[in-house]
């Protein structure tokens, strides 16, 4: 009768441990966004403009340690007047779970189209800066940052 529950109990442990390994290759992967997904996105936040060089300036590490908060500055070349500004400067990230990270807003009033914060990386990928302008103009720039340890549960 010994052998027998010994036998059951390796059999319950085995089982536990596959289930578990099964669980953390699941959960190791983040879920991804792909280039179409982006392009999709960049089409409804922009109203289908195609974006031209130029303008933005995004500033962020080549190679982040740690995807969890990686620094980035955003930055439009732009007057800032009543009849010439920036509209908004949106943050898109093409191997994230989600493509759009952030957006931000300004106005005449604001002096400045520029920002900075930090986002989570979840692998080697391009960030994109899109900014769309008072005239109805669409620029962006885009940067690889190169991500040694991911942050969206890479």
């Amino acid at each position: 009768m010994r052998e027998r529950s010994a036998a059951s109990r390796r059999r319950v442990i085995q089982g536990a441990g596959a289930l578990a390994l099964g669980g953390l290759w699941l959960a190791g992967r983040p879920a991804e966004a792909d280039l179409p997904k982006l392009q999709k996105l960049l089409a409804e936040l922009t109203g289908g403009k195609t974006p031209q060089e130029g303008k933005v300036r995004l500033d962020m590490p080549e190679i982040a340690e740690n995807g969890q908060t990686v620094p980035l500055t955003a930055s439009v070349d732009s007057p800032m007047t009543a009849n010439d500004y920036c509209k908004v400067i949106h943050i898109l990230a093409e191997g994230n779970p989600e493509a759009g990270v952030c957006s931000f807003k300004f106005t005449p009033a604001s002096g400045r189209a520029e920002f900075s914060t930090r986002m989570r990386l979840a692998q080697t990928q391009n960030v994109w800066a899109v900014a769309e302008m008072s005239d109805g103009s669409v620029w962006m720039t885009k940067t690889e940052v190169k991500v040694t340890i991911g942050g969206c549960g890479g």
